[in-house]
């Protein structure tokens, strides 16, 4: 079974968006808001995409706003792993 961490979260970010200014993703960020770190909605549904061709988890645009840190987005794709 494949397994879902917020080192996915990190990476996807770092390919897709960079590396933000305002931290460092090699610091605990799964509580940090995606707005703190820097990342917009565009960032968001970036992940979001990456998350699907990866993991074949998809997360509706609506959804993507409410998953508002790593934390949230590894707790909504981690189930939806174990149950593809």
């Amino acid at each position: 079974m494949a397994r879902f961490t917020v080192n996915d979260v990190r990476r996807i970010l770092r390919d897709c968006a960079g590396e933000p200014d305002s931290i460092s993703l090699d610091s605990e960020i799964g509580a940090v808001s995606f707005d703190e770190m820097g990342y917009d909605s565009l960032a968001r549904l970036e992940l979001a995409a990456r998350i699907q061709q990866e993991f074949l988890v998809a997360i509706p645009d609506e959804q993507v706003e409410e998953l508002r840190t790593p934390d949230d987005v590894v707790g909504y794709v981690t189930p939806r792993i174990a149950a593809a």
